[in-house]
């Protein structure tokens, strides 16, 4: 069974359409939008500030969402992949983006819709990222814009993808 915890009397909401690992852990001031996934070792932390997802967001095997305690909350857009391992902590992610594995995004950071964020990837705090812009390195620096193909072929793919497996377990 996942771990589903209320905080200081505020239960994570969860739409019933939603996929949770039995292992994965889910606690406090956390909403979730219709068709979102939480993997396999995954937790999404909104004991010290909120967390709000969007529809058909998944976070894949082993990510963590959290944020800061009484300044930054963690605020994900529609259509969000965070790949495995990837840690999204009290930013701003809008609508398709695709966070890559093992990539770490820190506070204050803003992710601009139609953008990509490399695997292993480093965004510093306070980073803007333009939408439509290609990020990757230690620290992020922007490579390049993404290209119609590559939203298409993988923001979107990614994202449908998951909202395909996860029907598998349910």
């Amino acid at each position: 069974m996942p771990v589903i915890l209320p905080v200081n009397g505020v239960m994570p909401q969860i739409p019933e359409d939603c996929f949770v690992a039995p292992n994965a852990t889910i606690v406090g001031d956390v909403t979730m939008g219709a068709d979102c996934s939480i993997w396999f070792n995954a937790v999404v932390r909104g004991d010290v500030n909120k967390i709000r997802m969007g529809n058909k967001v998944n976070i894949q095997d082993g990510a963590c969402i959290h944020c800061t305690f009484e300044k930054t909350e963690t605020l994900l857009g529609n259509n969000v992949s965070v790949g495995h391992n990837a840690i999204v902590h009290g930013c701003v992610v809008e609508d398709n983006v695709l966070i890559g594995m093992g990539a770490i995004v820190m506070d204050n950071a803003h992710i601009g819709t139609g953008s990509i964020i490399a695997a292993g990837a480093v965004v510093l705090e306070g980073t803007i990222v333009p939408p439509g812009s290609i990020f990757a390195g230690v620290p992020a620096k922007k490579v390049k814009e993404v290209s119609p193909e590559l939203l298409k072929g993988e923001v979107e793919r990614i994202a449908d993808n998951y909202l395909k497996y996860s029907s598998w377990f349910k």
